[in-house]
């Protein structure tokens, strides 16, 4: 029988290759971890009016995020009441109603129940107010990030954010009106475990010269490795980042001039980027205004991408296919032609159709058929690169140590094996 504590060792530097396959384990996830955790949904620049509303997942269970009448914003799942249709088949849009196409139940925006075409026809009239839509318990937002949880009982959202909030911050404050989700998000399936997308983007930054080397110069990783940092905040968040040293060129500093857009966009979006770096140190401070992000992971699966501005999200459909989201996002307040040339810092490189995406993408589905080798389950993987090297750092909050520490993974892997323990023999 499987027990969690034969899948990762006590200090996380072996992980058996049946957390990636093994259908016993996934079972345990979709409770341990999904059921007990903040998942993200969107973001609030994709439903600025009261009736907007994106598809969004928790886990394998569809919900629909929305903007009430009041403007509060709700998550319902997508399941009429009735016979459990979806009741939107939209991805995105604006309505008064969503209804079921069976019986033609329909509901407010908020998920409440206001029409029974049939219950003309009965004397015992149903109690509408008891037959919504399933709410999603707990909705938060941080800095335009909506999140939501199936546990009541789940920490405030901030506190679960914790320090990663610093690290985010230094990008999300550089911008006088923060930022925005631009267009709707790519989606595509992969024959892979949804954990090894979200260990890439937490903290994996040594493979980019060598997986993606017709594309990543040497040179780019010699600077990685002399300037960059791997930080845990708390297990299963992370971030790496290069700290730039405080005379280095505006231009080697700025966030958006090292992609496509900013290399080729011209002197208008350059001269943006730079007067948005100049402005970086009275916004965020000097430490993280010499930030130069690389990868950002939020527990348990969504991933944010600096230089190439997409946030990810992770979305398992089984223990051996992911269903991957990945949005393009840009400074809130920038012009429109300029928001429309920085989207190519994201496309140029990633989404379903990326260079770099392509090739990680290719990484995920050999890795995953590694994981049911067969004979193979006596060979876990080997997370031990850096072990206990981590430690704390006079400026930065959390763990911190180079980057090519696999301290990241590990920690992912310690909160992982803790939560599924904790649903271990449940019924």
């Amino acid at each position: 029988m499987l027990r969690v504590s034969e899948l990762v060792n006590e200090d996380a530097s072996l992980v058996s290759r049946r957390c990636w396959s093994d259908p016993g384990v996934y079972e345990l996830e979709k409770r341990g971890v999904f059921g007990r955790s903040w998942l993200f949904l969107g973001h609030e620049s994709q439903i600025r009016n009261p009736g907007d509303f994106v598809q969004a997942y928790m886990c394998e269970t569809p919900v629909i995020l929305a903007r009430g009448e009041g403007g509060r914003v709700h998550a319902s799942v997508n399941s009429c009441t009735h016979r459990g249709l979806p009741v939107c088949r939209a991805d995105h849009g604006n309505t008064r109603r969503f209804v079921c196409p069976y019986h033609n139940w329909s509901y407010t925006v908020e998920g409440d129940l206001v029409t029974i075409p049939q219950e003309s026809e009965v004397r015992n009239k149903p109690d509408k107010s008891r037959l919504g839509l399933k709410r999603v318990p707990r909705v938060e937002s941080w800095r335009g990030l909506i999140f939501g949880c199936f546990d009541e009982a789940v920490e405030p959202l901030e506190q679960y954010l914790g320090d990663m909030r610093f690290y985010l911050d230094a990008l999300l404050d550089r911008f006088p009106g923060g930022i925005e989700f631009m267009g709707a998000p790519h989606r595509w399936v992969l024959d892979a475990n949804w954990k090894l997308p979200v260990e890439n983007q937490l903290g994996d930054v040594n493979h980019g010269a060598f997986l993606h080397s017709a594309i990543i110069p040497r040179e780019a990783q010699d600077t990685i490795e002399e300037l960059g940092h791997s930080v845990v905040t708390r297990p299963g968040h992370g971030a790496t980042f290069r700290l730039m040293p405080g005379d280095a060129p505006v231009d080697e500093v700025a966030w958006g001039l090292e992609g496509m857009g900013g290399i080729f966009g011209g002197a208008e979006v350059q001269d943006y980027l730079r007067d948005i770096q100049a402005r970086a140190r009275e916004r965020v401070g000097d430490l993280r205004a010499r930030m130069k992000g690389l990868t950002y992971g939020i527990y348990p699966n969504l991933s944010f991408l600096w230089s190439n501005t997409s946030f990810k999200v992770s979305h398992p459909r089984g223990p051996g296919k992911v269903e991957y989201w990945s949005w393009a996002v840009v400074p809130a307040e920038a012009p429109d032609p300029i928001k429309q040339i920085l989207r190519t810092n994201y496309s140029s490189f990633f989404g379903p159709g990326g260079m770099l995406e392509q090739e990680d993408s290719e990484a995920w589905v050999q890795q995953f058929r590694g994981s049911n080798i067969d004979f193979a389950d006596d060979r876990p993987y080997f997370y031990g690169l850096g072990l206990g090297e981590e430690g704390p750092h006079p400026e930065l909050p959390g763990l911190v140590s180079v980057t090519a520490n696999e301290f990241y993974a590990r920690h992912f892997f310690a909160r992982w094996r803790d939560d599924l323990q904790a649903v271990e023999g449940l019924s």
